[in-house]
């Protein structure tokens, strides 16, 4: 079942959304009683034009004013469904601040948060005299002129598997320890634009990276010190998290259907640092 393929099914099958939404407005992701979220608006919109309670499992929960380019998310239903006319019932039934841009039907080992093996998030600045766009404003997060190369230098410091528990907030049970596979810069005129990639992020820990070679690239501290981070095993309170509308989730990378069941049992298993006692599961 895709966008150019419809198809019906009367038995229970599993979906997957691919879905872009501007955080702006949104108390992030995961639903909140008496709260406006991605997660409660969508689910009301499909369970309305399914006719039946449909609950969702994303690829990863973003903060109140995080944006997505590519977000995933996954549901159970036993409804018919045509896939072309669906995404169009949705655009009508949702609002201008979040759509379905596809869905497709997926094996019942699929599973949007288990099933990842990377996620891309950008996170955009610019160094305009004037501030950000109006046009862009909600996205782009205005900043000094900075040394570019030094806070490249700061980014490659950080790649690889590490306990990054100096760049998270803590969450009681979870593992801070993450591979970080992207962390680069490019610049356009006077945007910025960083582009981070990891098997996964833990609460806050993109804006954090930001925010800490942000540090390094307006002079207020070294590559060193930001490489010293990774030695912590508690929050630093000396570094700054970046704003909220800057970051944006761009893709989430799945394997091939045959390797999903896999991935899934990868996924949970406790990761630890080579040579260091293990963290907290999940």
């Amino acid at each position: 079942m895709t966008s150019g393929d419809p198809a019906r099914h009367t038995v229970a099958i599993r979906a997957r959304i691919d879905v872009a939404y501007d955080g702006t407005d949104f108390t992030g992701w995961a639903r909140q009683p008496g709260l406006r979220t991605v997660q409660g608006v969508l689910e009301e919109s499909l369970s309305k034009v399914l006719r039946e309670p449909i609950q969702l499992t994303v690829a990863g929960r973003t903060d109140a004013g995080v944006h997505a380019e590519g977000q995933v998310a996954h549901f159970d239903t036993t409804a018919e469904i045509d896939a072309p006319k669906l995404i169009h019932r949705l655009a009508r039934f949702l609002p201008k601040d979040v759509r379905v841009k596809e869905i497709r039907l997926a094996p019942p080992e699929f599973d949007a948060r288990f099933s990842a093996i990377r996620r891309h998030y950008v996170y955009r600045l610019t160094t305009a005299p004037y501030g950000a766009d109006p046009l862009s404003a909600r996205s782009v997060v205005p900043c000094r002129e900075v040394d570019l190369e030094a806070m490249r230098a700061a980014s490659r410091e950080l790649l690889g598997l590490h306990d990054f528990a100096a760049f998270c907030r803590r969450r009681e049970g979870a593992t801070t320890i993450r591979e970080l596979q992207r962390f680069d810069w490019e610049r356009q005129g006077v945007l910025l634009t960083a582009h981070v990639s990891a098997d996964a992020f833990c609460w806050s820990m993109v804006r954090s990276l930001v925010g800490a070679v942000l540090a390094v690239g307006e002079g207020r501290r070294t590559p060193e010190w930001v490489a010293g981070l990774l030695s912590e095993r508690e929050r630093s309170s000396s570094v700054t998290v970046a704003p909220a509308h800057g970051l944006s989730l761009v893709a989430v990378d799945y394997p091939a259907d045959a390797d999903l069941a896999a991935r899934n049992a990868q996924t949970r298993e406790t990761r630890t640092v080579p040579g260091e006692a293990g963290c907290c599961g999940g």
